[in-house]
């Protein structure tokens, strides 16, 4: 057990019955001092390091549940992380059909997790063992992220799919600057990658608003995107009062756009 918890890895009260580990047993490994147990509920190898990347490996391949980095921190962490908000980077989005345990907020992080529910994609869950393919990850639009040399890789959103995400949970002026930002850096999105993502897209307000985006900074690869069978809705979207209407995509965005955009 030791040998497979490794240096970051954690495992819960249920993966140690589930595995033949009674309680006292348990007990006796942490008078031992061969565990710790960081938050009630949750153990990890003692002198192991407690770390997010650790927290989101052992929820996808330790408790089996479909989890996924995804939406604004998944955009952080393959590079966009200048274009977010002040500390929004630190906020690590989850998404997936299941809660996280409550053991994970209790943990002594900087970072904290956010879970966004299962995002606005209909497509079906999987588990991400370490058997799962990169071509089984890639029909989700996902992929595994290594963050260095010696890490355990995680599951996140690609940026195709990270921004339908994000545009899913704008509300609000602010979140269409972030999002418009962050879209002025998409150039090298892939257009059948983008109309997959489109089509098993349920909300009709991240559709409009990521093509919206993608229209007003003038992608190359927008005029590639099949949107064949992609559901745009009916009528005008009003997302920001007194906004500006995309004569497209019939999605209000802010008429100030270019001032934030320095």
């Amino acid at each position: 057990m030791l040998a497979e918890l490794g240096d970051t890895r954690l495992v819960s009260s249920r993966w140690l019955r589930a595995h033949g580990y009674s309680n006292s047993l348990v007990a006796r490994y942490v008078g031992s001092g061969w565990l710790v147990s960081p938050a009630r509920g949750v153990y990890m190898r003692k002198g192991g390091r407690l770390q997010w990347e650790g927290v989101v490996r052992s929820l996808q391949a330790g408790e089996g549940l479909a989890l996924h980095v995804g939406g604004s921190f998944a955009l952080a962490l393959q590079g966009h992380e200048h274009y977010l908000r002040l500390g929004e980077a630190e906020a690590i989005t989850l998404y997936g059909p299941v809660r996280p345990p409550g053991w994970v907020g209790k943990l002594s992080l900087p970072q904290r997790f956010e879970y966004q529910g299962k995002g606005p994609l209909d497509l079906p869950a999987i588990l991400y063992t370490d058997e799962v393919s990169e071509t089984m990850l890639a029909a989700q639009g996902l992929v595994w992220h290594r963050l260095g040399s010696g890490t355990e890789a995680l599951v996140c959103s690609t940026p195709e799919r990270a921004m339908l995400e994000l545009c899913d949970g704008v509300s609000d002026a602010a979140g269409v600057y972030e999002a418009d930002a962050l879209m002025q850096a998409m150039t090298t999105l892939r257009p059948q990658r983008v109309g997959l993502m489109l089509r098993h897209c349920c909300s009709i307000k991240a559709k409009r608003l990521f093509l919206a985006l993608a229209d007003r900074h003038r992608h190359a690869w927008l005029s590639h995107v099949p949107l064949e069978n992609v559901d745009l809705g009916r009528g005008k979207r009003a997302l920001v009062p007194g906004g500006r209407l995309h004569p497209s995509y019939q999605i209000t965005l802010p008429g100030d756009l270019d001032e934030h955009l320095a």
